[in-house]
């Protein structure tokens, strides 16, 4: 799969989007949401790590700059399984990681 947004290519006959459309509208989708969540991962990180350092011991505030920080963890780790899952669906039931979002029907 192509890093970034794709173009619409030859899905669009005579100006009408056709079915294989769908492929590139669902890795767009898949790509945005995907720079978003790592930018709030990113932000989320900054946060904590802000709150972090300037808790200076006070307990309650570094409970929760803990708790952002875990949290932000957490998202990491489940939106890299995520991807694993997704990766490991592309090869063993669609033929190569690069197949997920290939749509083709067959017919006449």
């Amino acid at each position: 799969m192509a890093a970034g947004i794709q173009e619409w290519g030859d899905c669009v006959v005579d100006g009408v989007p056709t079915l294989k459309c769908l492929e590139v509208v669902s890795g767009n989708i898949v790509f945005i949401a995907s720079s978003f969540i790592i930018f709030a991962l990113f932000i989320m990180f900054v946060v904590g790590a802000f709150n972090y350092l300037t808790a200076f011991g006070n307990p309650e505030k570094v409970k929760k700059a803990q708790g952002t920080l875990k949290w932000a963890v957490v998202g990491f780790v489940i939106f890299m399984f995520s991807y694993l899952i997704l990766t490991i669906i592309g090869i063993l039931f669609l033929g190569g990681p690069d197949k997920l979002f290939h749509f083709s029907i067959d017919g006449t």
